[in-house]
């Protein structure tokens, strides 16, 4: 890969400052860990993902779309080729309750725009961090509540053609933490969402006391990828974890946290190799012991 030709390619369409080479992953994902990227680019407009796109499938390079980087583990040996961040936040409010996102914007940064504007459905999400984008991906949820039951329709950039289409809520096929969006080659660029007038005092209430539970319960104040596993179709996975034992357990700078057991954390020093192995480890454990499989909810990506 001859990366300053690539890069003279790459800057005649994005602005030098938005090209990084060979930049740290740590410095773009939750976890704080992570090689490097051959090239990490900020993209501000559809135009920009589409030239990348095709320049990666021209030229044969390989490319990775993120978002917020809160739902990755990436590995220490980096990445290879060109990471786009999405970076295309406009929020349109339309008529009778919609709001159109776009994928690049925060769930915090829309709760508290949709709190400005006394709507509510979205305090659920207001302390989920990552994206739109990330979060109909993976069809977050928190509280009762997940996107599907908000999100009216998508639109996507089809990789196979490169058209751009709009999928409804049921084409997307939203499940517990999935979504159809694992299983086709796009990228989600907005949502059409929906959302009704309430009390302003009452919805900030909601995101209060969400945001206070959040604090109480989660491991916060380091650095994490949120629940690194997901639910058991028959059991809490931290209840099973934590029934094993594991609540503390270490290996190098990876932890299991002591305040909620479905969460490794990077306790300042950790290497994406640390949390690999303690994540093994987990499954290990809670299978010899429990009989149970469980299974990742963050996404590992690298060489």
């Amino acid at each position: 890969m001859d990366i300053d030709n690539i890069f003279d390619d790459l800057k005649k369409v994005i602005a030098e400052d938005r090209i990084h080479k060979n930049e740290p992953m740590s410095k773009h994902t939750s976890f704080k860990v992570g090689g490097n990227a051959d090239f990490f680019i900020n993209i501000v407009n559809i135009d920009e993902l589409k030239f990348v796109i095709n320049y990666c499938k021209d030229n044969s390079i390989p490319l990775k779309v993120i978002g917020n980087g809160t739902n990755l583990l990436v590995k220490d040996s980096g990445i290879e080729g060109i990471v786009c961040k999405l970076e295309m936040c406009e929020v349109n409010f339309l008529k009778d309750g919609m709001v159109e996102v776009q994928s690049g914007l925060t769930n915090a940064s829309l709760a508290y725009m949709l709190l400005k504007e006394n709507m509510t459905g979205f305090e659920f999400a207001c302390g989920i961090p990552g994206t739109i984008g990330g979060s109909i991906k993976q069809n977050a949820g928190a509280y009762g509540s997940e996107m599907k039951n908000v999100v009216q329709s998508v639109k996507i950039l089809d990789l196979d053609d490169m058209e751009i289409k709009e999928l409804t809520n049921e084409e997307c096929e939203f499940g517990y933490r999935t979504s159809i969006f694992y299983r086709i080659d796009a990228i989600v660029l907005s949502a059409k969402m929906h959302f009704e007038l309430a009390d302003q005092e009452e919805i900030k209430e909601k995101m209060e006391t969400n945001n206070n539970s959040r604090r109480e319960k989660q491991p916060l104040e380091y650095p994490s990828a949120g629940s690194t596993f997901k639910r058991g179709e028959d059991f809490i996975t931290a209840k099973v974890i934590d029934d094993c034992g594991l609540k503390g357990y270490s290996i190098g700078g990876a932890q299991v946290s002591e305040k909620h057991a479905g969460f490794i954390i990077n306790k300042g020093n950790a290497t994406a190799k640390d949390i690999l192995d303690l994540i093994e480890y987990i499954k290990k454990v809670v299978k010899e012991k429990e009989g149970k499989e469980i299974k990742l909810e963050i996404e590992v990506i690298g060489k």
